[in-house]
């Protein structure tokens, strides 16, 4: 990577590298509608590079050294960009300013007061939920999320309120970048194997994070899970930080007392401490699951730190209907649903496999699996074949492998052997264009069908659609 540049003068001509993906594409969209002349390439059209070129943005199809402008003020690199790019050699040999898109977020962020959402599950639905609930009050925030709410294009605003949510991405330490005056950390586990060897090293990068939290700043953080108890007990005491737990432990500020499951819904009751007034409130969740719940309870703790009244927010988180890939619903056909999902980390893949059981009634649940990195599953494959064995039947692709070059030996089969030794019904499919017959002719009427994974399998989903409607299934 190049030396990166200071975000603060340079995000007048921004061209972004790779400005079609989740992440690059909102601070694009951000920097757009305040003004600046934006451009950028990527590797192939999209929606979503669509709906920049509407915003006035220049998007090129293909990296080439003549993409950059004459006039360009910066370059703007994710973590995913290779230093061979000829798009980022040209910006070097040109003297051009490389910025990382982390620091240009963060330059977004200056003048607000930023919620910065971390965790190693559920950022995007906990950033998600409270862009929405926050606008549904009338706050208008800024906020850059890392999927499309709706729309292509839709993961990020410019809003005239002074609240800015973003989501604030560990993997390879951005999130060090930020000086958030609240930090929601929903938990913290060991992933992202390529950029971290240790739990230790993962605790230590999150408390640089908290320590990032501006004087007088929240840290909202889970009372129930493991790895942020224990981040907790590391960051206790810090001068000018307050601290707020949420979950279902006795001592938590913001207590949960029930989630009752109704279908694709829940029902949720917190206690809040008397520090935050003390009230109960019970309200809906219209996303299924426990985990998505207590998301949006991080989402009302967040709220209340910023002084946002309890009582208005809970009501106004049941306007958050879902983010693209997170369980998101692609479509009905012969009676079958198809669902997409996200989820690429055993824990997710069982946690997504057991809220949408809640939803599938007497159907079955057939998952389409797609592995997320050598190194990922290299480290986590023998646990995420453990997490398919909670579905009905899996089919397992070969490995995304994104950023990554293969690993010798880490193929798909060490998640396939582990999810047969504990008695799933797993099928190994190599050629991706052949998933679409091979559910037509699993699938029945009833039947729940996720694609799962953060590559490209969330494609299939028309497909397997596609196939369901032909005449001859």
């Amino acid at each position: 990577m190049a030396p990166a540049g200071t975000a603060s003068d340079t995000l007048d001509r921004p061209h972004f590298i790779g400005i079609g993906g989740a992440g690059m594409s909102g601070v694009a969209k951000v920097l757009a509608m305040r003004g600046a002349r934006v451009s950028g390439s990527d590797t192939k059209d999209s929606p979503i590079v669509g709906a920049l070129r509407e915003l006035g943005a220049t998007v090129h199809i293909g990296h080439s050294a003549g993409n950059l402008a004459d006039d360009a003020t910066s370059v703007v690199v994710s973590s995913a960009i290779r230093d061979d790019n000829l798009e980022l050699v040209t910006a070097r040999e040109r003297g051009i300013p490389v910025v990382h898109r982390s620091d240009a977020l963060a330059a977004l962020m200056d003048g607000s007061r930023p919620i910065a959402v971390a965790g190693t599950h559920g950022k995007t639905t906990t950033t998600s939920m409270l862009a929405v609930s926050l606008r549904t009050l009338g706050l208008d925030p800024s906020y850059v999320i890392g999927g499309d709410l709706d729309a292509p294009g839709s993961s990020a605003l410019h809003g005239e309120g002074e609240i800015f949510v973003a989501e604030a991405d560990e993997s390879d330490r951005s999130f060090h970048k930020y000086a958030p005056e609240v930090a929601i950390i929903l938990n913290v586990e060991l992933d992202h194997h390529a950029n971290y060897a240790s739990m230790d090293e993962i605790y230590e990068s999150y408390q640089t994070f908290v320590g990032r939290v501006r004087p007088g700043g929240t840290l909202v953080v889970s009372a129930d899970h493991p790895g942020a108890r224990e981040l907790t007990a590391r960051v206790g005491g810090r001068d000018g930080l307050r601290v707020l737990t949420y979950g279902a432990d006795a001592g938590a500020d913001v207590r949960v007392l029930a989630i009752e499951a109704h279908g694709l819904t829940s029902e949720v009751t917190v206690r809040l401490a008397e520090s935050l007034g003390g009230a109960e409130l019970t309200f809906t969740v219209s996303v299924p699951g426990r985990h998505y719940a207590l998301n949006a309870v991080a989402a009302l703790t967040a709220g209340a730190a910023l002084d946002v009244p309890a009582a208005e927010l809970a009501p106004a988180l049941a306007s958050y209907t879902g983010v693209k890939r997170r369980l998101q619903l692609k479509g009905t056909a012969a009676g079958v649903q198809v669902i997409d999902s996200y989820a690429h980390h055993p824990t997710e893949i069982a946690a997504d496999l057991e809220a949408i059981r809640g939803g599938a009634g007497e159907g079955r649940v057939l998952v389409v699996f797609q592995p997320h990195l050598f190194s990922r599953t290299q480290e986590l494959g023998t646990e995420m074949g453990e997490a398919l064995a909670l579905a009905d039947a899996s089919v397992v692709l070969d490995i995304y492998p994104a950023r990554e070059d293969p690993v010798p030996g880490v193929t798909s089969a060490l998640i396939i052997d582990a999810a047969a030794r504990h008695g799933a019904d797993v099928t190994a499919e190599h050629d991706r264009n052949a998933v679409p017959e091979l559910i037509a002719g699993m699938a029945k009427p009833g039947d729940l069908v996720l694609t799962m994974g953060a590559g490209d399998v969330t494609d299939l989903g028309p497909e397997i659609l596609a196939r369901l409607q032909s005449p001859e299934n």
